[in-house]
């Protein structure tokens, strides 16, 4: 199959949100990111809350990773550098691959909105299983910045040269 398409291709995306504080009433960043996937004509499957917690995180993405009704999982929360952030060591015995380039260029295009504090970002992705994982921060302004600087287009198969639904479960 080629790397890119004429037309739109909607993904399966699941979104969850890691984090000690929120519910599911207060969680800003999902929310954000819910409503951007489905602005964009993808289908938003599955939405979950967990707590910072690195099994708990582990066995949700394991579930998703698992399902065929899962192209691709969008983790906001706990990327970051206190002793409770956990998302990274969660996921990264769980990758086939890691895709290194989504941290750089992350923390890249970060950097332009927040300057050196960026440095301090553990965002990461990853394959596992035909389903690519994005994890960022958990603020919204984050996921914005990640969603619209990044993943947007990653998921989109008229993106050229490349993008990342060849790689993905059909």
């Amino acid at each position: 199959m080629s790397q890119t398409s004429s037309e739109f291709i909607a993904a399966k995306i699941a979104i969850l949100t890691v984090s000690d504080r929120r519910t599911e009433a207060d969680d800003t960043s999902g929310q954000y990111l819910q409503e951007a996937v489905q602005e964009t004509g993808h289908q938003v499957v599955a939405r979950a809350l967990v707590k910072d917690n690195i099994y708990q995180i582990r066995a949700q993405v394991s579930a998703w990773i698992a399902s065929d009704d899962v192209q691709a999982v969008l983790i906001n929360g706990g990327t970051g550098f206190t002793s409770g952030d956990n998302t990274p060591e969660a996921l990264l015995p769980l990758f086939d691959r890691e895709v290194e380039g989504f941290g750089e260029l992350f923390r890249m295009v970060s950097y332009e909105e927040i300057g050196t504090a960026t440095i301090q970002s553990r965002a990461l992705a990853g394959i596992a299983n035909q389903t690519v994982i994005f994890a960022m921060p958990g603020s919204t302004r984050a996921c914005r910045t990640a969603w619209e600087r990044i993943i947007e287009e990653q998921l989109d198969a008229r993106h050229r040269p490349c993008n990342f639904l060849p790689h993905l479960k059909k």
